[in-house]
């Protein structure tokens, strides 16, 4: 089911376009894009005489001459956490409230998908702050109540909330204590001139050994092209309320590589934490971006 970002309020409600996305995703792959973790290594505990020498550490016994044993915890079933961004800027642009439409739908569908292999999911949005925080289930109502959510989010206006990314992946990465698929819906624009914390984030979810994939919404030709027309335009900052006159041609060559710097030094960090960094540029519309990820992810399996 193609769908155009700018008409996604009058084709029905989330649930709906969930299922008719997802049952066309899923006719064309082969095998399922996510996973479980299977059998996890979870700790060494001191061998006991008379149990079985199976699990015991060698090569821990040749270090330190004192038999241990490994211990495993099996997880045969993935736990999700969604995370979307809902501050000021990802409703640009103002017209189509184009990335936060993106990003709602697209972790509709995957709730959708993960529910129908039962697997856990649970969504959180944030700004500056954690806002909503539903948990982590597999069941149908669960489901449904995030459908909900996310339904509620569609037909909101724009709110006034800054972005703090970082300090809320810290807090989500610390909550989650069971290894899990984590999904980021944002375009990451937290004090972009400091984005050594951003990337510190980042890392932190991948210390405690979650999987990672970032979705990095924008609208690219106006955010990181900056192709606007050469004449007088009122730029304002949708997160501060900030706002600057001036003509594009003034200011672009600034701005693009300011920008540019950023976004490819967000790139090597994901490829360094090994996190699975997906480019979300609107104009290419909704399926060709969640489609083309999910076909390549089934793929890697």
């Amino acid at each position: 089911m193609a769908l155009d970002l700018t008409k996604a309020r009058e084709y029905g409600n989330i649930e709906f376009l969930a299922r008719q996305m997802v049952e066309g995703f899923i006719t064309g792959l082969h095998k399922s894009p996510f996973h479980g973790f299977s059998v996890e290594f979870a700790e060494h505990r001191l061998y006991n005489t008379g149990e079985s020498t199976r699990h015991v550490d060698w090569k821990v016994y040749g270090k330190t001459d004192r038999l241990y044993t490994k211990q495993y915890e099996e997880e045969t079933n993935l736990r999700c956490h969604l995370l979307l961004d809902t501050s000021s800027s990802m409703y640009y642009p103002e017209k189509t409230n184009g990335k936060i439409t993106f990003s709602i739908l697209a972790a509709a569908a995957l709730a959708y998908l993960l529910q129908k292999q039962r697997d856990a999911v649970s969504l959180t949005t944030f700004s500056e702050s954690v806002e909503v925080q539903l948990p982590t289930r597999s069941t149908a109502s669960h489901i449904h109540k995030i459908f909900l959510q996310l339904q509620q989010l569609l037909q909101q206006p724009k709110p006034n909330r800054k972005s703090s990314v970082a300090e809320v992946i810290h807090q989500i990465a610390e909550q989650v204590h069971r290894r899990s698929l984590v999904v980021i819906f944002s375009d990451m624009f937290d004090d972009i001139e400091n984005s050594d914390k951003l990337f510190s984030a980042l890392q932190h979810l991948k210390h405690n050994r979650h999987e990672v994939l970032l979705f990095h919404v924008s609208d690219r030709q106006t955010e990181e092209e900056f192709a606007f027309e050469e004449r007088p335009y009122e730029f304002i900052d949708l997160e501060t309320g900030e706002r600057v006159r001036v003509q594009p041609g003034q200011v672009r060559d600034y701005y693009r590589n300011a920008i540019q710097k950023f976004y490819y030094d967000l790139r090597m960090k994901c490829n360094q934490y090994k996190i699975d960094f997906i480019e979300a540029d609107i104009s290419q519309g909704f399926d060709p971006i969640l489609s083309a990820y999910l076909v390549k992810r089934s793929k890697m399996r």
